[in-house]
C-alpha cells in the first residue's frame, strides 16, 4: 500500500469508526441499536471516482448521472438492477399486473428499514412518488412516470398530488394504476427518482432533506458527509434489508471534475475506480493498465442542444440542419474521442430492446455534398462569409467537451464562415445558464434511465421537464401520446421509430455520439461488472483483504 493510500484510509477510518460511535450513542432506549459494522481497525472502504459536484442527493429533485450514480447506492426502490442492467426485485419482493396492462401490485419486503431503523413501508412510496409529479418540488424527472395516471394533469397543475394512481392498501402493498400500458414499469420504478421518502424527515426538513446527518437511506449505504468541491462520504447502512450481503463498510466518492485529475489520483493510490478514462491517455492506458480497463457499451447520446427559444436559432430548422450537415462525425470518433465511441446519426443510441435506431436522411452522403446543402440552407436563413452566423457554444469543463468545442467549431468555420464564441463553465453552472435561457447553444447527454426507446422519445416531448432545448412539436407528442396507448409492441415500436424521424427531420438537437462505459479498476475491487445503463452498484462489490464481515440486520417490530 502507497503512504498516500495508507495515509488516506486511515483519515477515512477514523471519520467513519466516529460517525458508528455517533450512531451508537444515538440510538433510542427502547430499541435494539445497530450491530457493529467492523469498520475499525480493518474498514473495507471502495474509493470511486464521483465525477462533478453532483447538483442535489435529493432524490427527487437530483438532475445529472453523477447524483443518480451516487443515490443508487443510498436508496432503494420499489425495483433494482441486476448485474446486466436487467429488471431484479428492489425493496419489493413480488409483484404482478393486470390482464389489461394497466394495475400493478407490489408487496413490499417486510424486512426492509431506513438507517434509523423505522419500517419502510408503503405510504413512503407512495409519498415519494407523489413528490415526484408535485409542481411544488420542481423536479426535472417529473414527467418521468406520466405513464401513471394522472400525473399529467398533476404536474401541469390540474390535479392535486394526491390524484396520483399509486396507494397503499396496507403497509406491504403498493398499487400503481397507469394511464396506459406501460411494459417497462417495473424497470422505471429503479430509478432514484422513484425512491421512498421518510416521511417524518421531509416533514420536518422540507427543502433540506439531502444533508449529512438529516437524510435517511433505505439502501445499502447512508449519507455521512458532503465537502463541497472535494469527496462525498456514505457509511454501510446496518439496517438495510439486504446487509448480510453487504461486503464493503462505506463508499467515498471524490468529485474530480477534470479526467486527467483523476487518473493522476488513481495511479497515485487515492481511487479504486474511475468516474471516466481521459482520451488523451487512451493509448497510454492501453498499454499500460490494460488489466485495469473496462470499456463497453452505453445507452447514452451525446449532443449539442439548440435553445429554441430565442435567437438565432429559433424557428430555423433549415440553419439548424446546416450546422449539423457540415459535422464529420466519423473523424470525431476516429481521431478526437479515439476510444470506441460511436457516431451518432440519430438520437436514439443502438442496443435498445426491441426498436431500430432511426438515422438523418443525410447519413451516407458523400461529405461533399452535405457541404454544399448546408452552403445553400445557410444562405436561405441569411448568413454568408461576409455576415456570419455568430453564436456561442457553453459547456462544462472537461477535456473531451473542450477538444470537441473546438473541433467542430472549426468544422463550422471552414464549411459555412460561422463565428462560434466558446464557453467553458463548471457543470453546475451550465445547468444553471440552461435553466434561465442563458444559453444559444450547449452540451449535454441523456442517459437512458431504462431500456426501452420511450426513455430517450419522452426526452423531447414538449411538456417533459429536462427537455433542455425546449422543443416543441404537435406532431411529435401525438405519436408519443398514441405510442403511450398502444398494447400492441410491433405498432408501439412503429410509432417511436415515426416519432424519431420527427425529431430528426426538426434538428432540435445536434447529436454527435453514442457513449461506451470507460472505467479503470483496481485489482483489489472484486465483484466489477460491466452493462448498458452503467450501473454498479457498490453493494455488489468488495475489497480483496478488507472485506468486512457481515453484520446482521436489527429487528424492530413493526
Amino acid at each position: 500500500m502507497s503512504t498516500r493510500r495508507a495515509a488516506r484510509c486511515a483519515a477515512a477510518i477514523a471519520t467513519l469508526a466516529t460517525a458508528l460511535a455517533t450512531l451508537a450513542g444515538c440510538s433510542r432506549s427502547h430499541e435494539q441499536g445497530p450491530p457493529s459494522t467492523g469498520a475499525a481497525p480493518h474498514a473495507a472502504i471502495l474509493v470511486r471516482g464521483g465525477g462533478p459536484e453532483p447538483d442535489s442527493l435529493d432524490p427527487q429533485k437530483a438532475r445529472g448521472f453523477e447524483a443518480q450514480s451516487i443515490l443508487r447506492d443510498l436508496c432503494e426502490g420499489l425495483t433494482t438492477l441486476d448485474r446486466t442492467a436487467s429488471v431484479a426485485p428492489g425493496v419489493a419482493s413480488t409483484w404482478g399486473v393486470s390482464t389489461d396492462g394497466r394495475v400493478y401490485v407490489f408487496k413490499l419486503r417486510r424486512e426492509a428499514r431506513w438507517s434509523n431503523g423505522d419500517p419502510v413501508v408503503a405510504a413512503d412510496f407512495v409519498a415519494g412518488l407523489r413528490r415526484l409529479v408535485d409542481p411544488a418540488t420542481a423536479s426535472g424527472y417529473a414527467q418521468y412516470i406520466d405513464v401513471i395516471a394522472n400525473a399529467g394533469d398533476i404536474v401541469a397543475g390540474r390535479k392535486p398530488p394526491q390524484a396520483l394512481g399509486v396507494a397503499a392498501p396496507d403497509d406491504s402493498t403498493v398499487v400503481v394504476t397507469l394511464a396506459t400500458p406501460a411494459p417497462y414499469l417495473p424497470t422505471l420504478l429503479s430509478h432514484p427518482s422513484a425512491c421512498p421518502v421518510h416521511r417524518p424527515t421531509l416533514a420536518a426538513h422540507p427543502e433540506g432533506l439531502a444533508r449529512p446527518g438529516v437524510m435517511l437511506s433505505n439502501g445499502a449505504f447512508v449519507l455521512q458527509e458532503w465537502v463541497p468541491g472535494s469527496y462525498i462520504l456514505a457509511r454501510r447502512n446496518p439496517y438495510y434489508w439486504n446487509n448480510a450481503a453487504t461486503r464493503l463498510d462505506a463508499v467515498k466518492y471524490l468529485l474530480i471534475p477534470d479526467e486527467n485529475a483523476e487518473l493522476t489520483r488513481y495511479r497515485g493510490g487515492e481511487l479504486e475506480v474511475t468516474f471516466v478514462v481521459p482520451r488523451g491517455q487512451f493509448d497510454w492506458i492501453k498499454a499500460n493498465l490494460a488489466d485495469q480497463l473496462h470499456v463497453s457499451p452505453q445507452l447514452t447520446t451525446y449532443y449539442y442542444g439548440f435553445n429554441l427559444r430565442r435567437a438565432p436559432f429559433r424557428d430555423k430548422p433549415k440553419l439548424r440542419r446546416a450546422l449539423s450537415l457540415v459535422i464529420d462525425r466519423e473523424k470525431l470518433a476516429q481521431r478526437v474521442l479515439r476510444v470506441g465511441e460511436l457516431p451518432a446519426w440519430g438520437w436514439v443510441p443502438p442496443g435498445i430492446d426491441n426498436y431500430s435506431a432511426q438515422s438523418f436522411d443525410y447519413r451516407g452522403e458523400p461529405m461533399a455534398a452535405r457541404v454544399a446543402e448546408a452552403q445553400r440552407l445557410y444562405r436561405e436563413a441569411g448568413y454568408s462569409r461576409e455576415q456570419p452566423l455568430t453564436f456561442e457554444l457553453r459547456y462544462n469543463s472537461g477535456e473531451v467537451h473542450t477538444k470537441l468545442a473546438v473541433a467542430i467549431a472549426s468544422m463550422w468555420k471552414e464549411a459555412l464562415g460561422a463565428d462560434v464564441r466558446l464557453t467553458q463553465v463548471e457543470f453546475k453552472s451550465l445547468l444553471q445558464d440552461i435553466d434561465r435561457g442563458d444559453v444559444e447553444m450547449f452540451r449535454s447527454s441523456w442517459v437512458g434511465d431504462y431500456n426501452d426507446a420511450y426513455t430517450f422519445a419522452q426526452y423531447l416531448k414538449s411538456d417533459f421537464g429536462v427537455n433542455l432545448p425546449h422543443y416543441a412539436s404537435a406532431a411529435y407528442d401525438a405519436l408519443l401520446r398514441r405510442a403511450a396507448a398502444e398494447a400492441d409492441g410491433a405498432r408501439r415500436r412503429a410509432l417511436l421509430e415515426e416519432a424519431e424521424r420527427v425529431a430528426l427531420r426538426d434538428h432540435p438537437l445536434i447529436p454527435l455520439y453514442f457513449y461506451v462505459n470507460k472505467h479503470l479498476v483496481k485489482p483489489e475491487v472484486q465483484g466489477w461488472y460491466d452493462n448498458v445503463m452503467n450501473v454498479v452498484y457498490s453493494k455488489d462489490l468488495a475489497l480483496k483483504g478488507g472485506a468486512a464481515p457481515a453484520a446482521q440486520q436489527p429487528q424492530r417490530q413493526r
